[in-house]
């Protein structure tokens, strides 16, 4: 499975922006998939999964009530609808396949995407 994050870019503070996580290859509908972000000079954090089916999701603290994980397998994509953007929130957003959607470790991630930077200005 090959993944490619889009829809980053320079927004504003309480923008809504959607990023978007494209997949390759029939066994993607078998793979959660992970969003994270990493900030610079920062560790990779997650921000949310969901479960190959899509009835399961995660979500960090932080992002919960503004972010919401959605997938439609139909189109191999996964997407991260991002409310209320707060200058915190920039970062270079990544997604990633796991096995267990309740993994939050980066370690337990694989097929990493490229990235998309959001930048949210205040």
């Amino acid at each position: 499975v090959q993944l490619q994050a889009s829809g980053g870019g320079l927004v504003q503070a309480g923008d809504s922006p959607r990023l978007s996580c494209a997949a390759s290859g029939r066994t993607y509908s078998l793979y959660a998939i992970g969003w994270f972000r990493q900030a610079p000079g920062k560790e990779r954090e997650f921000v949310a999964a969901i479960s190959g089916s899509g009835v399961r999701t995660y979500y960090k603290d932080s992002v919960k009530g503004r972010f919401t994980i959605s997938r439609e397998n139909a189109k191999n994509t996964v997407y991260l609808q991002m409310n209320s953007l707060k200058p915190e929130d920039t970062a270079v957003y990544y997604c990633a396949t796991t096995l267990e959607s309740r993994s939050n470790s980066p370690e337990e991630y694989g097929n990493w995407g490229q990235g998309t930077l959001v930048t949210v200005s205040s």
